[in-house]
């Protein structure tokens, strides 16, 4: 997640540069064959390229819309993740009796292995790294039996908290209570998988990127009385406005993709880490998961 401050001018030019690229080669090509054949061009009316910005201006703003609503969206689930850890902590200490104390650490830290598994696995890396210091090697082992890491850590705490239920540690009204959170977590986890599968159409970012290419031509040849050391930077300008607004857009479209404009789904784990290990009167608490420069991961 970019954070409030300076990004750097070199992380922009990187997304835009081939295109600004392009933009160049375009805009020299046209007005070299403005200049060679300008009797055969005709003359361009401003209102031409002005109608095709507009338009292009109404289609970036539609998908900016819709870019940060997942962008969003994805934020709000995790910020359910958080609540709902908060409250599975304090819950198991409410309900589990005294002398199943020992268990509610197990679950809680299992529970914190689910946080940072789940963002590890949205992101497409390994959901078992560093999950050494939560759980036992047997949880590790059991894992990585299924497909999908998460669910099986989540199957693990749920079958636990049954077996309490069952040793009398547990009244059936808290068991439904706790079972009612689990569940909470699954459809989360269900809600983020969702978007992370669910692709954005690729041919409207095509046909973006062709009008502004369009626009650019049309623009060129409507320029084409004024000197080229004015013309093309300003062409440069212009393009490289709406090419870094659609880009910002195909970023924020897939918010677990481990870029700087992620959903920061590591630190989110963290905090949830630190508020679990508060509940427990733990003495080794880590510190908050520091931004990498200009970002949160």
């Amino acid at each position: 997640m970019l954070i409030n401050t300076k990004i750097p001018v070199s992380y922009l030019f990187s997304k835009v540069k081939y295109e600004i690229l392009f933009v160049m080669i375009i805009a020299v090509l046209v007005h070299f064959l403005t200049a060679q054949f300008e009797n055969l061009i005709p003359v361009m009316p401003i209102t031409i390229p002005a109608f095709i910005g507009t338009a292009i201006s109404v289609l970036l703003s539609f998908k900016l819309n819709q870019s940060y609503d997942r962008w969003w969206e994805a934020r709000k689930i995790w910020g359910s993740i958080v609540n709902d850890s908060r409250s599975l902590v304090l819950q198991l200490q409410s309900f589990v009796s005294k002398e199943s104390q020992n268990e509610i650490k197990e679950i809680a830290f299992r529970h914190i292995a689910w946080c940072y598994s789940l963002g590890q696995n949205l992101r497409g890396l390994d959901p078992v790294e560093n999950l050494e210091g939560y759980i036992t090697k047997g949880d590790i082992t059991e894992i990585k039996k299924q497909s999908n890491k998460p669910l099986a850590l989540l199957q693990l705490n749920t079958l636990q908290i049954a077996a309490l239920r069952e040793k009398k540690s547990l009244e059936i009204f808290s068991h439904v209570q706790l079972n009612n959170t689990l569940v909470n977590f699954s459809n989360y986890m269900g809600m983020a998988e969702r978007i992370k599968s669910t692709v954005f159409p690729i041919t409207y970012r095509i046909f973006l990127h062709f009008f502004i290419y369009i626009f650019i031509v049309t623009l060129s040849i409507a320029l084409r009385d004024i000197e080229s050391y004015f013309e093309i930077p300003l062409l440069l300008v212009i393009s490289t406005t709406f090419f870094l607004l659609e880009k910002s857009a195909t970023h924020l479209q897939d918010p677990f993709r481990n870029r700087p404009t992620d959903t920061a789904v590591t630190a989110i784990a963290r905090t949830i880490e630190i508020n679990i290990k508060d509940l427990l009167k733990e003495t080794v608490i880590p510190q908050p998961h520091q931004p990498e420069n200009f970002y949160l991961s």
